[in-house]
């Protein structure tokens, strides 16, 4: 007799403001109602980059996952493509979130959002907005913007000025965007360019992904204004932030002091790079943690044996 899978995955879509985000939606094998996990992603990235590897442990531990790709990017709706806009990408989370408390098959009572990177920032943001929910996880998070800017140095963001101001001019003659890259090599015109930023995409790769490696040059200016670290103080529920000590994009320093902030927030550090929580030993370490922490936020059900 084969053993049954832990869980199954379903292809869903929802909708959010005029368009509609694509996902995934992880429901553990043998568990009635059980608790439930939102992830989403960083700067540009699609859910194929890994998420379904996070989403794919929760959902063995009990706990349904949906792992969504904002609006603007790979599979999901809005047009201009490649539009990363802080506003819309947080309507995308409300949106998620409603999504998840319309269906029957979850316990729409034991909510929790995880965000890794620029998502990280995001996750922090939405509970601090959304006092129903029961937990947050918090991935080598986006924290303050001009924190990250200076880590990215006065010369590299020089560099992308021209570009912003290209691409604001071609939406005010509505033409479509200038485009700048999202990784790219040391001293390059990109989001990021530290030395991990652009062999760190390129290995969250899966073969035929819709991953493209630029977003709108227009969102630079609202990157650098956002601090989304600052709501840490808000959020009332648990939330744990897991921290890279040798982060080259979220400067872990700022991080860990708005982390501190939070009224029930849990800390824990690992040595290993932004990119490295995404595979081999470190994301063992990591959805280890997290699986704990939900496990201990979510209550999950162990899954019963078919009769």
């Amino acid at each position: 007799m084969t053993t049954p899978p832990p869980f199954t995955r379903h292809d869903i879509t929802f909708p959010s403001g005029d368009s509609t985000c694509a996902g995934w939606l992880y429901l553990p094998t043998g568990v009635t109602s059980p608790p439930v996990v939102i992830l989403g992603h960083g700067l540009g990235a699609v859910r194929e980059m890994r998420l379904d590897a996070f989403a794919e442990r929760f959902a063995q531990a009990g706990i349904a996952a949906v792992a969504f790709t904002y609006r603007h990017f790979g599979d999901s709706g809005g047009h201009p493509r490649q539009l990363l806009s802080i506003k819309r990408q947080l309507a995308d989370w409300d949106a998620a979130i409603a999504y998840v408390k319309a269906r029957t098959d979850v316990d729409r009572t034991r909510i929790a959002v995880w965000g890794s990177s620029f998502g990280g920032g995001h996750a922090i943001t939405v509970a601090s907005r959304h006092p129903e929910l029961r937990a947050a996880v918090a991935q080598c998070p986006f924290t303050d913007g001009l924190a990250s800017a200076l880590a990215l140095g006065p010369a590299a963001s020089l560099k992308v000025v021209p570009v912003v101001a290209r691409d604001l001019a071609a939406r005010g003659r509505g033409k479509p965007p200038v485009m700048v890259p999202i990784a790219a090599g040391p001293g390059s015109s990109a989001l990021m360019n530290a030395p991990d930023a652009l062999p760190g995409y390129q290995a969250l790769q899966p073969p035929g992904t819709t991953f493209r490696n630029e977003v709108a040059a227009r969102v630079i200016p609202t990157i650098l204004t956002y601090r989304p670290g600052r709501a840490a103080k808000k959020i009332t529920v648990p939330i744990l932030f897991c921290v890279s000590d040798t982060d080259s994009v979220t400067p872990p320093a700022q991080t860990l002091r708005y982390a501190r902030t939070a009224p029930k927030g849990e800390i824990k550090r690992y040595d290993a790079g932004h990119f490295d929580f995404y595979t081999g030993e470190t994301f063992e370490e990591l959805v280890r943690d997290q699986t704990e922490f939900l496990a201990r936020q979510l209550h999950p059900a162990t899954a019963t044996s078919a009769p």
